[in-house]
């Protein structure tokens, strides 16, 4: 099971469905940062870059990223288009 794992996972990569993430950034969602402003970082962009990719307005965005504000599940899936993540990444 574990080679066949393995086969998957490199298969994935080779595809590009996958990736590889620095340990820094897993550790940054591990310590409970937001997933949306810790993927903008490594993906470098900008508050205004992401809400203008994501189709928001970059207060709204800015609200989700401090905690002030929920991202509806709309808005939440259009950001993680934008960051090319799947939506449990960051939900």
């Amino acid at each position: 099971m574990d080679v066949t794992a393995y086969d998957t996972a490199k298969r994935r990569l080779k595809a590009g469905e996958d990736e590889l993430v620095p340990v820094e950034l897993a550790n940054r969602l591990l310590d409970g940062e937001n997933p949306v402003r810790v993927w903008r970082n490594y993906r470098d962009m900008t508050l205004a870059e992401l809400s203008k990719a994501a189709g928001i307005s970059q207060p709204y965005l800015s609200q989700i990223e401090n905690g002030s504000r929920d991202g509806t599940v709309s808005t939440m899936r259009a950001l993680a288009d934008a960051l090319g993540v799947d939506l449990d990444d960051l939900i």
